[in-house]
């Protein structure tokens, strides 16, 4: 058998393979999914303005507090008494510090118009050693950080961002040449800044503040939910060669998405399970540093996994077809 009549005969049978799947109608019910994203946009955005936004003192300046001490000190409880204390949003992390020998510390940040002042610090130490007095808690330093640092840290993550962002596109723009080229990038991306509003919504809805963590989550997420869109359209591209000539877009669509949803749905339950476990350990073991990661994480992963389905494709395809479309009339 010649190697043309060898390539034939492969080509039949993968698009036997094809044409076998059970195809859903996804472009079918494209608008429906446009109305689901943009109300869920405009549901994080009306969020933000009635329950405001809570800013890390990494961006916006404010106080670190360190303590060290033994035994057990719970989170939730320090959080409460150094609120209460001094009447301002406060966050309290846990770590160890190895200045000659290992000490367990908590830091708590917190940002008020007025000083931290040495009477300030000395009643909030007071305090906590009244409700800890086993613990032999003992004040460690006190730094002020200062929003000019926050802002330029921020303005380095966006800048961060943008730069993921520009590569993505060029990058499927290059790879992705045969089915469109720089329409799938872009929308690709626009897809993305859904997910990415997404997890902005979970921040806000769940009181997290916007810290350094935000940010870890946020590229994170570029390079999960783009690496499904990327197998999409790569199976998109694909069976543009295998399927007849005149084939339309939308059946082509349909058919790829189709052969791909399980694969991306499965991975998507593996991770989106193993975030989920470490939530409810965290949870369990009232561990709030490691929620405010794995909480956006796993909304993230949802978001993700849903963009890449039902979000970019079903953009590519609607540009794609809107000169069709016009001509049709």
């Amino acid at each position: 058998m010649s190697k043309s009549n060898k390539k034939n005969t492969a080509n039949t049978n993968i698009q036997s393979v094809v044409e076998q799947v059970k195809v859903r109608d996804f472009c079918g019910t494209r608008k429906v999914f446009f109305v689901l994203s943009s109300l869920l946009m405009v549901g994080v955005l009306l969020c933000s303005f009635i329950f405001g936004v809570q800013i890390s003192i990494e961006f916006k300046g404010g106080t670190l507090a360190t303590y060290s001490y033994s035994g057990s000190v719970n989170e939730n409880e320090v959080s409460a008494l150094a609120k209460d204390y001094l009447g301002t949003q406060v966050n309290t992390q846990f770590g160890e510090t190895f200045t000659g020998e290992k000490q367990t510390t908590f830091t708590i940040s917190f940002s008020m118009e007025n000083p931290f002042s040495a009477e300030m610090q000395d009643e909030l130490l007071a305090k906590l050693q009244e409700k800890y007095p086993d613990c032999d808690i003992q004040a460690l330093e006190t730094n002020d950080v200062a929003a000019h640092s926050g802002k330029t840290f921020l303005a380095k993550c966006l800048v961060a961002a943008i730069f993921a962002a520009i590569i993505l596109i060029l990058y499927i723009a290059w790879r992705f040449n045969r089915i469109s080229g720089w329409s799938a990038g872009v929308l690709a991306v626009v897809a993305l800044l859904h997910d990415l509003v997404i997890v902005f919504g979970t921040f806000v809805i769940c009181r997290f503040e916007i810290d350094s963590n935000f940010m870890a989550v946020i590229l994170t997420i570029l390079g999960y939910s783009v690496n499904d869109t990327i197998v999409i359209y790569d199976r998109i591209r694909e069976n543009q060669n295998l399927l007849p000539a005149g084939t339309p877009l939308t059946k082509l669509v349909n058919i790829s998405l189709s052969q791909t949803m399980r694969r991306t749905v499965r991975t998507s339950i593996t991770t989106i399970t193993a975030m989920l476990i470490i939530s409810i350990l965290a949870t369990v073991n009232h561990v709030p540093s490691i929620l405010r990661f794995s909480i956006p994480m796993t909304v993230g992963m949802i978001s993700g996994c849903y963009s890449s389905l039902c979000l970019a494709p079903m953009l590519w395809t609607a540009w794609k077809t809107r000169g069709k479309k016009k001509d049709a009339e």
